[in-house]
């Protein structure tokens, strides 16, 4: 048996051919030197004319194509005449937009030629525009023969399958050449042998024209067979040659290398020697030979048995592709945004301000200013949701203060409440007067992330809180405010405001792009989003409850979000980014390394309810970190939403208000709460269930917050829950406490005797008095201060606040004998 093996990645073999085969490779070029020929230009100059104006042609008869298909039957009538005589009459006019010329080619080419086919001739009189612009254009007359073969096959298919003579019609689908022939193959085939005509020719269409179309019916030969079965895996023909391309490695060139084909005619007499004559002369040839002349068995020429296998070069050339971008979502990668069918649609109770009372309200503001001598030139009304906006301009001469007075009256003439008066309106030069609709709309959820600004929206964390006065959609981006307080007193749409917040970035955004932590005190209003705990929520490590609302663990949590805040700067540090977005670019085009401690960033939004509670237990331990994390953690994609609803002094402090420019108002009760949160008043002005002022900067808005509400909250985190979620939360850094004791620590180990009967003492009279304690138990001021301090640090009273008296913590005695067992 002999066994041929062809090793093209023979190293003889590369060392020896490359030189030689560089050398034939050598192209050389002669030119003349100072020898100027300007044919060339001209031709260039000539064939980028011709080419822009067959573009121009191309251009026109698409138009005149597309304008006959609507006013074919317009023209039809007139373009019965010839050429000549349609354009020469002055009094014909067509409704084709390309005049009488373009009417006339549309005719010719659709109506008299080959039918809605003829679009394919602009395909073709691109090809050519391209080539006369140098574009390099493979294979132009192949193109040019298969579309003069589809516009054929198309105009025979629509004169089969619309069989309207020229003339009974106003556009022709097949054309009167199609139309003709498709006549012709019925008449001796019929219609069912001219619909398999037309099969059979689309099918040898793709067959020769779709690459790839023919392996859909081709079954694959791993081996080729002559007649009589034997495999053969190389040429049969002694005289062909196998060519192939070889990379010279570094070089980066390629050259082309011809074996010969193997002489397979052995003779008898050939021995072991002279094969590896052969194998040396070839140097690709590894050629083994066993048994050639097998004496013992007398092996005949005709029993040899030839095995030849030819080894194909692999390809070793490495091809430094970039690595993919890195995909956040890959961990998550089929979770599922919650659909709108999960929002509540009270299009239902929708109800139109009727004009009666549009015209009723404009009539008595216009008598009230009238009867205060106020002129006024113009008024105009545009209705939003639940209030209407009434924008006056006052006759000359007229103080804006004098109208801005009017506001009891103008409530009074009008029998409303919640009248708002704005002089003048910023950048319209009015003054608007809000009248608060008799029946106001609700602003559905489910219409607001539907509306096309939402969905649309590029914006890094979009929030669609509801309806202008003007009835568009207001979204804004959180990482532009960057903090948000909102106030509003009890029952007047704050907790529906926070759950518009959140909802709308659960709409938006997947779990691996944002995170949410959930402080609540209240301990209700938030429980709601604890099953997408492991989705959406961060927490601290070995954290059991994923909403927070014990005061010490909150304490904990701002603290661990202020690390992870410092963390991340570093992060940015070292990776030489100003902020989160860029950061996280970086990180996604693979220019960070993750062992160098880089991560992906997702958004932190911390939303604390009861703002009011905390402050009041736990002052400026939470006051502190709340006000670091608002002054620089914008840049790191940390932001906060505060909520309380008591806006006074006390709660909001200058350095709250310093750090959260942006701010809601629901309604509040007197002007003082609406000075503290907006810096001016009008929110103790609005109608409440939802009515609310959003200022950002200098610019207040009024809007109607969107209406979602608690089932449908349930099912928006049900629709989460039920999905693949991560092993565990986003957890922060851990946070330890500093629990080294300070001048003045007071250890409730070492409890005064008079500690428990003190404590009944101020829980029964509801006042934190040191003076108090001091008469009744006859000590002094100090041991009464003391015992005041021990109070305080039981969590019985508050902090001092001064000359007042300390505020009672616990209301009743069956609370107190519960706090005194557990100390």
């Amino acid at each position: 048996m002999i066994i041929l093996q062809t090793e093209n990645s023979n190293p003889h073999y590369m060392a020896e051919k490359k030189p030689a085969l560089k050398r034939n490779n050598i192209k050389k070029t002669a030119s003349k030197k100072g020898v100027k020929d300007n044919k060339p230009l001209r031709r260039e100059q000539i064939k980028i004319i011709s080419g822009f104006v067959l573009l121009s042609f191309s251009i026109y008869l698409l138009f005149a194509f597309g304008s006959f298909l609507f006013n074919a039957g317009a023209d039809q009538s007139k373009l019965q005449l010839n050429w000549w005589e349609l354009i020469r009459n002055p009094d014909i006019k067509v409704e084709n937009i390309t005049g009488k010329t373009g009417a006339w080619l549309a005719d010719l080419f659709i109506n008299q030629w080959f039918g809605l086919s003829s679009f394919l001739f602009i395909y073709l009189l691109g090809i050519y525009c391209f080539k006369l612009f140098n574009r390099k254009i493979q294979g132009i007359v192949i193109k040019t023969i298969k579309a003069l073969v589809l516009i054929v096959w198309l105009s025979v298919t629509l004169g089969y399958a619309f069989e309207t003579k020229y003339g009974t019609s106003s556009i022709f689908p097949g054309g009167m050449y199609g139309y003709y022939i498709a006549v012709w193959l019925n008449s001796i085939v019929g219609k069912v042998g001219t619909f398999f005509i037309l099969l059979v020719s689309l099918f040898i269409y793709l067959v020769f024209v779709v690459e790839g179309f023919i392996n859909i019916f081709k079954r694959s030969h791993k081996t080729q067979t002559d007649p009589e079965g034997s495999p053969l895996n190389v040429p049969s023909k002694s005289n062909d040659k196998i060519v192939e391309k070889i990379d010279l490695g570094d070089t980066n060139e390629e050259f082309e290398k011809t074996i010969s084909p193997i002489d397979f005619d052995i003779d008898k007499d050939n021995d072991e020697g002279q094969a590896n004559e052969m194998a040396e002369k070839n140097k690709t040839l590894n050629i083994e030979i066993d048994n050639l002349h097998n004496q013992d068995n007398g092996t005949t020429e005709d029993e040899l048995e030839m095995t030849v296998e030819i080894k194909e070069q692999e390809n070793e050339e490495y091809e430094n592709k970039p690595l993919e971008d890195y995909d956040p979502k890959l961990d998550l990668s089929k979770y599922e945004y919650p659909s709108i069918d999960l929002l509540e649609d009270y299009s239902h109770l929708k109800s139109d301000v009727t004009d009666d009372e549009l015209k009723e309200n404009r009539n008595r503001i216009v008598e009230t200013l009238r009867n205060f001598k106020i002129e006024i030139v113009k008024i105009k009304a545009t209705v939003g949701p639940t209030v209407t906006l009434y924008e006056i301009i006052p006759a000359q001469g007229i103080r804006i203060s004098k109208i801005k007075n009017l506001e009891d009256d103008i409530a009074l003439s009008l029998s409303a409440l919640g009248i708002r008066i704005i002089a003048p309106i910023p950048g319209r030069g009015t003054i608007g007067i809000e009248v608060p609709n008799l029946n106001p709309n609700v602003v559905s959820m489910r219409s607001i992330i539907s509306s096309r600004k939402f969905q649309e929206t590029t914006a890094e964390l979009p929030i669609a809180m509801g309806r202008t006065i003007s009835n568009e959609t207001f979204v804004f981006d959180l990482t532009k405010m960057p903090h948000i307080l909102v106030a509003g007193a009890t029952g007047q749409g704050k907790s529906v405001g926070l759950n518009t917040i959140i909802a709308s970035i659960l709409y938006k955004k997947h779990p691996s792009q944002v995170k949410f932590v959930f402080i609540d005190p209240k301990k209700v209003e938030l429980n709601l989003y604890a099953s997408i705990e492991k989705h959406f929520l961060a927490m601290l490590p070995d954290t059991e409850e994923p909403i927070i609302t014990d005061v010490e663990k909150v304490k904990a949590t701002l603290n661990s979000v202020g690390i992870e805040m410092d963390n991340r700067y570093d992060l940015l540090k070292t990776a030489h980014a100003r902020n989160i977005k860029e950061y996280n670019k970086k990180f996604i085009e693979r220019k960070l390394n993750p062992e160098k401690g880089h991560r992906y960033l997702p958004y932190i939004i911390v939303i604390i309810d009861e703002f009011a509670d905390l402050i009041m237990t736990a002052g400026k331990e939470i006051e502190l970190p709340i006000a670091r994390i608002a002054q620089l953690a914008r840049a790191v994609g940390i932001h906060m939403v505060i909520a309380t609803q008591r806006p006074s002094t006390n709660i909001i402090t200058g350095v709250i208000k310093a750090n959260f420019p942006s701010r809601i108002a629901f309604k509040v009760a007197s002007m003082i709460d609406s000075r503290t949160i907006l810096d001016h008043p009008g929110a103790n002005q609005l109608i409440g269930k939802g009515d609310m002022l959003f200022a950002s900067g200098s610019e207040t808005l009024r809007l109607q917050c969107a209406l979602v509400d608690t089932p449908e909250v349930e099912r928006i985190c049900e629709h989460i829950a039920s999905q693949q979620a991560y092993p565990t939360a986003y957890l922060l850094p851990e946070y330890v406490g500093d629990d080294i004791d300070y001048p003045g620590a007071v250890d409730l180990n070492q409890k005064d005797e008079f500690f428990d009967d003190a404590a009944r003492l101020v829980v029964l009279n509801q006042q934190g008095s040191t003076s108090m304690i001091q008469r009744k138990f006859s000590i002094g001021y100090n041991r009464a201060g003391r015992i005041m301090d021990q109070l305080e640090a039981a969590g019985v009273v508050g902090p001092s606040e001064g000359s007042k008296a300390r505020r009672v913590l616990i209301q009743d005695e069956y609370s107190l004998e519960q706090l005194l067992n557990t100390l």
